[in-house]
This record gives C-alpha cells, sequence and structure tokens, in this order.
C-alpha cells in the first residue's frame, strides 16, 4: 500500500511542490518520497507505540475533515508536520518558513485524502486493514483471520472505528480490544527492527526508479 500512498501523495503536491518555487524541480520526487514516509513513519511509530486507538479515532473522521483543516489541532498531524518540516530545512535547505508552508500545505491534505479513500466503501484499494497490513508486517492480517477463526467472522480493523465512535470497550472472540492494540503494537516494532535503519523509506525510494 506504501506505492498507493506514494502515488496518492504525488497527486496532492502540485501546488505546495511541484508549482512551489522555493521547492527546486529537481527534489520534487524527493520531497514526495519525503512526505509519503512522514506519514507512513509516524502512523507506523504511533502503531508501535501502542497508539492504534489514537490513529482509529482520527480516521473515524472521514469525510468531516476534507481539505485537512479539521486535522491541524491533531497532535499526530503537528508531529508529522514538524517533522517533515525539519527534513526540508535539512536536506533541502528551505528556509523555516518556506519548510513550514510546504509542510502545512501537503501533509493535513495527504492525511485528510487518506482518511477519505480508506472510509470509501467503493474503495477497496485503500482501507484501515490493508494500511496496517503495512505497517506492521501482516501481523494485522493473522490478528484478523484469529478473530474470524474464533467466531468472529465479521471482524476488521475498519469495523473498530464505529466501536471506538460507540465507546465499546471490548471485541468478542480471541480477547479484549487492548490484547488487539498490544499484539498490533508488537507488529509494528518488530517490522521496524526489520525495515532496518532506513526504514519505510529505503521502500519508498524504490518507486522514484
Amino acid at each position: 500500500m506504501l506505492d498507493k500512498l506514494f502515488e496518492m501523495v504525488k497527486g496532492l503536491a502540485g501546488d505546495a511542490v511541484v508549482n512551489n518555487p522555493d521547492v527546486p524541480n529537481e527534489h520534487n520526487d524527493k520531497v514526495v518520497a519525503e512526505a509519503t514516509n512522514t506519514v507512513a513513519s509516524g502512523l507506523q511509530n504511533m502503531v508501535a507505540g501502542g497508539g492504534l486507538q489514537n490513529i482509529i479515532s482520527m480516521f473515524s473522521g472521514g469525510g468531516q475533515q476534507s481539505g485537512g483543516q479539521g486535522l491541524m489541532n491533531n497532535p499526530i498531524v503537528n508531529m508529522m508536520i514538524g517533522h517533515f518540516s525539519g527534513k526540508l530545512m535539512s536536506k533541502y535547505s528551505l528556509s523555516g518558513a518556506q519548510a513550514s508552508g510546504v509542510a502545512n500545505n501537503l501533509i493535513p491534505n495527504v492525511l485528510s485524502g487518506l482518511i477519505d479513500k480508506t472510509n470509501d466503501p467503493n474503495n477497496s484499494s485503500f482501507t484501515l486493514d490493508n494500511l496496517l497490513h503495512s505497517l506492521t508486517g501482516g501481523q494485522s492480517a493473522q490478528v484478523v483471520q484469529e478473530q474470524q477463526s474464533s467466531g468472529n467472522g465479521s471482524f476488521n480493523f475498519q469495523s473498530l472505528i464505529s466501536q471506538f465512535t460507540g465507546g465499546q470497550g471490548q471485541q468478542g472472540g480471541g480477547g479484549g480490544l487492548m490484547d488487539i492494540v498490544s499484539r498490533i503494537s508488537g507488529g509494528a516494532q518488530n517490522a521496524k527492527q526489520q525495515q532496518g535503519g532506513g526504514g519505510l523509506m529505503d521502500m519508498i525510494q524504490g518507486f522514484l526508479k
């Protein structure tokens, strides 16, 4: 799913990157890759830290966060904006104001687009399950299989959105919701270790070739 995320970022990068005189044209694709890595790694770090609930809560907003405006007060989003701004300054010599302008334009819109796509029932390529699968090295798929085989045949991570918004704290079948969070957290931690020092960025850079 990282390749689809990269293409989505590329499609949203027009005004923020491609048509922005502050970003030299020869750096356009690399900046898009950096933005993709910022979003993907930021979500992976949240999952690894036990923050699955926070991500699901953010994704439950759907179209209500269209355009990124509703995301600007989210600490996860602000963390990503700060990280991306720092990369733009250190690697591509943008000033603080220039980097902040690019980051504040692009990152919330990317996340808003990702949220809208995963909440679109007609878009099977962008789902919360697929996203978590790519961030946890497949651990999320194993959790889904175990939940379904234990009698919870309708279980998927998209269905957890209704549990968080509905205030339900437990998921039947293979243990409580906190057990699922712990399993997913461990999967993301293992995936980060297997990806090595380059992390997801090494995979994303492969899309530039």
